[in-house]
């Protein structure tokens, strides 16, 4: 699988973390890793864009417009709270007039309906918001329990990975002790081969000599036997000479 990572290590069962030495140098290949990684300018530039126009309205759209435009923000607008006469030019128009008696009874009715709103506040505001609470409250307790079931997770899967890690540690251990058996097993039988081989070439030197020495000898042994019977007839010559006299 294209850009898999396997991961050469056991933290909970190797040792020598603590050593002198082993931080600095896990820094040094850290260091060496991010001289060699050059980043891009947009590490996103592979992913395609994104489409906020169906979350926008008309009103985000003005305001994103405004906020490119770095414009300041319009203040508050109390004009629909205003009870404005007609103008100086329209103080005899009727129309007018109708106009703002129309906006002084609609200004009329909302001041109404915020005192209805109050008075129902007043009344059941209470007891909303103690719902209200109530339900956050459950909110807040089915998030604890959710926090605690994926905590309880994570430590399990923390549990089975050191378990795993451990029993793996023990077999590499196991397998370790083994193959270091197998090397010293094969380094002494290579020693009793080689010691196997020099015997042997001895023996055949030893038999190659024995059998040059039983040559020499049995070249040699002629002339002996020749030498023998020529002192035994001067031998013999000489005694009959010696009865003559």
């Amino acid at each position: 699988m294209a850009g898999e990572v396997t991961v050469d290590a056991l933290p909970y069962f190797d040792q020598g973390y603590d050593e002198a030495g082993v931080k600095e140098a896990a820094y040094a290949l850290v260091e060496e890793e991010t001289r060699r990684y050059r980043p891009t300018k947009n590490y996103l530039e592979h992913l395609p864009a994104l489409d906020h126009t169906p979350f926008e309205t008309e009103v985000l759209k003005a305001e994103f417009d405004r906020m490119t435009s770095r414009l300041p923000m319009d203040m508050l607008s109390m004009k629909r709270y205003e009870l404005p006469p007609p103008p100086a030019g329209r103080q005899n128009d009727v129309l007018a007039w109708n106009e703002s008696v129309e906006n002084s009874m609609a200004q009329l009715e909302h001041q109404a309906e915020r005192i209805g709103n109050l008075e129902l506040l007043s009344q059941y505001g209470s007891q909303a918001w103690r719902a209200h609470n109530e339900l956050l409250v459950k909110m807040v307790e089915q998030c604890q329990k959710q926090i605690q079931h994926i905590r309880k997770q994570i430590q399990e899967i923390n549990w089975q990975r050191k378990r795993d890690q451990m029993s793996a540690g023990d077999q590499l251990k196991n397998l370790e002790e083994s193959w270091k058996g197998l090397v010293s097993k094969n380094y002494e039988i290579e020693r009793a081969c080689l010691e196997m081989e020099q015997e042997v070439e001895r023996l055949k030197t030893d038999t190659e000599s024995m059998k040059q020495a039983e040559e020499d000898k049995s070249k040699t042994s002629p002339k002996r036997r020749s030498s023998s019977s020529s002192s035994s007839s001067s031998s013999s010559s000489s005694s009959s000479e010696d009865e003559d006299r």
